[in-house]
């Protein structure tokens, strides 16, 4: 806890107070949990039915703040950073999303919560992936924004989509490159990826870029692509378990991944509902935050 209260303050004291992204409600409490070798930084708030909210690449867990604040009603709501992200620490290895599952199955034990339900994007959506197969007594819904999963469904196919080369961006210089740029190499992919850039708000770009400044940063986000490798290998064995049953909203931005996403979860689970978010790229919290927090609760509130 002290570790992370004391970069909070850093990053404070560094930015002016307009580069914060919208606040999460003031009844959360902020925690350091220790898992599977490693610690998270996670938020817990609300009451009720527990539901896991997992970001990607490019932000933390503040993305989910709007979500967040609507679910908090009735769930309890947790929100980690993943493992070497945003203010959780930044371990050696483990950036496999198996290990990275792992993390989030002890996150739960800690909290002694058994069935969640699961809101993912980008990265998360392959943690929570791995979680789920892993664990699906666990798993009552899970919905996944714009992003694939390594070895499923078109996952050749998507790989050579050219915006895509920092998959397999590489090599001993990677880091040196971009240290002291982390802006610039961040802008690419708020801006590239979106259908309208200003809607990532310059606010935002610079909460987030000041966090992957943060020592280890940039090298553990590196790490969870050069994990794609062996997540392809893992996710075709969870595969051949067999399908997933829980249901499942698989959700697009309409000039990002589309239609393409309930594709890429049918060929892995038996239930799934595919949704598309109008005028909106990848950044689905960002660009359209009304509609997507919108999906996302009619879909956690179906059947009840």
């Amino acid at each position: 806890m002290l570790r992370s209260a004391l970069i909070a303050l850093s990053l404070l004291a560094a930015a002016p107070a307009a580069a914060q992204v919208q606040p999460f409600p003031a009844s959360f409490v902020e925690r350091d949990i220790p898992t599977n070798g490693t610690t998270l930084h996670v938020r817990v708030g609300g009451k009720g039915p527990a539901v896991v909210l997992l970001h990607g690449y490019g932000e933390t867990g503040d993305m989910w703040a709007p979500l967040a604040a609507d679910l908090m009603r009735d769930h309890t709501v947790i929100v980690p950073d993943l493992r070497g992200m945003g203010l959780s620490a930044h371990p050696a290895g483990g950036y496999d999303k198996k290990t990275q599952g792992q993390d989030i199955a002890g996150i739960l034990d800690a909290l002694k919560i058994d069935k969640v339900d699961l809101v993912t994007h980008d990265i998360g959506n392959m943690v929570g992936y791995a979680f789920t197969a892993e664990h699906r007594d666990r798993v009552k819904k899970f919905v996944l924004m714009d992003a694939p999963i390594p070895g499923i469904g078109p996952w050749e196919e998507i790989l050579k989509n050219p915006l895509l080369w920092h998959f397999r961006f590489g090599g001993p210089d990677m880091e040196r490159l971009v240290a002291g740029r982390e802006r610039i190499y961040l802008d690419r992919f708020w801006n590239e990826f979106s259908a309208t850039p200003a809607k990532f708000s310059e606010q935002s770009r610079e909460h987030y870029a000041k966090l992957y400044a943060l020592p280890g940063a940039m090298h553990s986000g590196f790490s969870q692509f050069a994990a794609f490798d062996q997540d392809a290998i893992d996710d075709k064995a969870f595969l051949a378990e067999g399908k997933l049953t829980m249901p499942i909203l698989a959700v697009g931005g309409d000039k990002s991944f589309g239609t393409t996403m309930a594709t890429v979860m049918r060929a892995t689970a038996t239930n799934v509902t595919g949704a598309v978010v109008a005028n909106s790229g990848h950044w689905l919290m960002e660009e359209q935050p009304d509609a997507t927090v919108k999906l996302v609760r009619q879909f956690l509130d179906a059947g009840k």
